[in-house]
């Protein structure tokens, strides 16, 4: 079966809505306004209505009797970024902008909250989610801190996210890992600043730095198994301010990506050893900070299977892709798989060219796929809830 109708009636509806959205972004627990325009919205639907969680949250919840009771989560923050489009409805915030697609996310969801309340063939619970804070601050882990699932009781939670580089409308998702954790590291290399142009007076903290750089990839290279995946990424390093001066501190920051637990582990651990002994062979000192950030996207296999017959149903299944590479880019709807088994699915947004890709400062969210992602949210519900 392909998009629903009634959706594709009101696909303006979304458009606009999402286009409002993108025009005004919003950043991390400040999505004042455009959680003040979901609520509006939901309740228009004639939906409850709940606002405050992690500052911004807002859950719209439709019921129709006893049954089941499902959680749909979509984002709401936009990214610090400047945008480089120049259509109608670009940022009107200089230093702003929905460049990863949550207006479109946020909008998809409102167009399946609006059928579903319109036709309610379903027997059971519905709860949306309207999740502040996914960028690296994570409120998803806020959202269930003050009580999201307390609150809102869920059997099952399910996620969306549009991806450049796929067919537009197309899906691709996979039980297991689909997105990697990911934790920062800091390391500050401690010498004894010196003239340059006598390094024997001194403990130079560059030379060490530079050697713990190409020595932290064996943790990928010689700490892992071959079959496994990992990554150590370094990102910044800071150091000096003088082009004669052997600076007395450098300091090195960067990220580390794994879909197991196992591995996630091992991080610390091996990078402190690393540097340690390479710092201490030179006589330098190491202090390393390292910060846990979003655990492994990990999709649960009942609820992967439920949403792959609703993709399938959807757009077809020579557009369904089954075995995608899991990124390792992360996602914070991995707290909401720690607590409650579900899904998390990615949307063709199209080929990405002209630099509309995540994170670029020309991407804009494709408004033809919003009737396709409302229509997949509206059956997963009609499936998950059968009226018989």
């Amino acid at each position: 079966m392909p998009v629903i109708n009634r959706i594709a009636d009101f696909h303006e509806d979304m458009c606009r809505w999402r286009r409002d959205f993108h025009a005004h972004p919003e950043l991390a627990f400040e999505e004042t306004r455009t959680a003040g325009v979901v609520c509006g919205l939901l309740r228009e639907f004639g939906m409850d209505v709940h606002q405050g969680l992690a500052t911004t949250g807002v859950v719209g919840t439709l019921r129709t009797g006893d049954g089941p009771v499902i959680g749909l989560r979509a984002d709401l923050d936009a990214l610090p970024l400047e945008e480089k489009n120049k259509f109608q409805h670009c940022s009107c915030h200089a230093g702003r902008m929905h460049a990863c697609g949550h207006d479109g996310h946020t909008s998809m969801l409102l167009g399946a909250a609006r059928y579903l309340a319109e036709t309610r063939r379903f027997k059971g619970t519905v709860h949306f989610i309207f999740q502040p804070a996914e960028e690296e601050i994570g409120g998803a882990r806020v959202m269930i801190e003050e009580g999201l699932f307390e609150k809102f009781p869920c059997e099952s939670v399910y996620g969306m996210h549009n991806m450049p580089g796929y067919a537009a409308g197309s899906f691709a998702l996979r039980s297991g890992p689909m997105m990697a954790a990911c934790d920062t590291f800091e390391l500050r290399i401690g010498g004894r600043g010196s003239h340059a142009a006598m390094p024997h007076q001194g403990i130079d903290s560059i030379v060490v730095a530079a050697q713990i750089v190409t020595a932290l990839q064996t943790i990928c290279s010689r700490n892992t198994a071959p079959v496994e995946a990992a990554v150590v990424s370094v990102t910044r390093i800071h150091g000096g301010a003088a082009d004669n001066v052997i600076p007395d501190e450098v300091v090195l920051r960067g990220t580390t990506r794994a879909f197991t637990p196992r591995i996630r582990d091992s991080f610390e651990p091996n990078i402190l050893r690393i540097a340690g002994g390479i710092a201490a062979a030179h006589g330098a000192r190491v202090e390393l900070d390292y910060q846990r950030g979003y655990p492994a996207t990990v999709n649960h296999a009942r609820e992967t299977a439920i949403a792959t017959a609703v993709a399938v149903e959807i757009s077809g299944t020579e557009r369904v892709d089954l075995d995608p590479p899991p990124t390792m880019g992360g996602e914070d709807f991995a707290y909401m798989l720690e607590a409650k088994p579900g899904c998390y699915i990615f949307i063709g947004n199209g080929p990405g060219e002209g630099g509309c890709l995540l994170h670029n400062p020309h991407y804009d969210f494709n408004d033809d796929i919003l009737t396709t992602g409302a229509s997949y949210w509206a059956r997963l519900v009609e499936r998950e809830l059968p009226l018989s």
